[in-house]
């Protein structure tokens, strides 16, 4: 191994920076050189690759979002225009690609070490939705969690100020656990995500029992993947009347400095990634489980059901939520 090269697609998140800083010097660290790919696998088409030196991820760790840009690239998944991306790496004797981004991002990565058995290809798992099999934790979540947090902590200040319902609605795509670990972490009366059944009608009794026993305000947590937060304050008026507002915290979730949790999982992983190439690994996603790096082929990613979500979590916040 000799050459990689390494690019985030997809939605960003942060500690995507710190995850191609541990690519990148832990290649040069092993002799090996290392191209970076600006803009994704739109980057790729258009050949948009350049050498990365030890001073090319100096002062990026702290950074959120992705130094490398991102961008859609949904004709990727054609055979032909793949070919083109792959002929760019090929020219230049590139033999690894890490791909650090979600779901989409690693077919790419499986597309491309299916097609061409010159290039080892490695998946690190960027999103901030938490929904990639093969990890317990992808990069990103932690940060946009406590974003939520943060958010949610002063819009409660509010909410007791004036006596209100609030429904907050964040990200997390078909997956829960942005909604899930937030509104635990707030003390949301209400946390209704994609994996469990959630009647409106029971969400409006709680509401109610709350107030008659004295509250003076409440927190619902609504997840992208089930209803907007607009859908549920409408469903919640045809069985109560509060004083109800909404507040979609949207894309500031994705934004900011990663925390300590998201700078530390992204450098293990980039740094791993790099060793599976090493090693002659191919079609393989790394992740953390049980606090052990591990991998899993693309093919296990792509067959398991969702991420596997937290039962024990959710049941809690309902008996800490009375």
């Amino acid at each position: 191994m000799k050459k990689i090269a390494v690019l985030t697609s997809g939605g960003d998140s942060p500690g995507m920076n710190a995850a191609v800083r541990a690519v990148v010097r832990k290649a040069i660290y092993n002799n090996i050189e290392v191209y970076g790919v600006y803009q994704g696998y739109q980057g790729l088409l258009n050949d948009d690759i350049k050498k990365l030196e030890l001073g090319s991820v100096g002062d990026t760790i702290q950074r959120g979002g992705t130094f490398l840009y991102s961008a859609r690239c949904p004709e990727f998944k054609e055979a032909d225009v793949r070919k083109k991306g792959i002929e760019n790496l090929r020219k230049r004797g590139i033999e690894g690609l890490v791909v650090i981004g979600g779901d989409g991002s690693y077919r790419g990565a499986q597309r491309i070490s299916e097609e061409c058995s010159e290039i080892q290809t490695i998946g690190v798992p960027g999103t901030i939705d938490n929904d990639i099999n093969g990890t317990d934790f992808t990069i990103g979540f932690d940060t946009a969690l406590n974003t939520i947090i943060e958010s949610v902590d002063k819009i409660r200040d509010t909410a007791s100020s004036h006596a209100r319902t609030f429904i907050i609605e964040v990200m997390g795509r078909d997956c829960g656990d942005l909604a899930l670990w937030a509104g635990m972490s707030v003390g949301a009366e209400t946390i209704i995500i994609p994996e469990v059944k959630t009647e409106i009608k029971e969400v409006a009794e709680r509401i109610d029992h709350g107030i008659r026993r004295g509250k003076k305000h409440s927190i619902v947590m609504v997840a992208e993947g089930v209803m907007s937060g607009e859908s549920c304050a409408q469903e919640l008026a045809k069985y109560i009347n509060v004083d109800a507002r909404v507040s979609v915290l949207g894309h500031i979730q994705r934004g900011g400095s990663p925390t300590g949790a998201d700078r530390v999982l992204a450098s293990r992983l980039g740094g791993y990634a790099v060793e599976l190439l090493m090693n002659g690994e191919t079609a393989r996603g790394v992740g953390i489980k049980n606090n052990d790096l591990t991998s899993t082929s693309f093919d296990d990613i792509f067959i398991a059901e969702a991420h596997k979500f937290d039962h024990n979590i959710y049941n809690l916040t309902k008996e800490l939520s009375i």
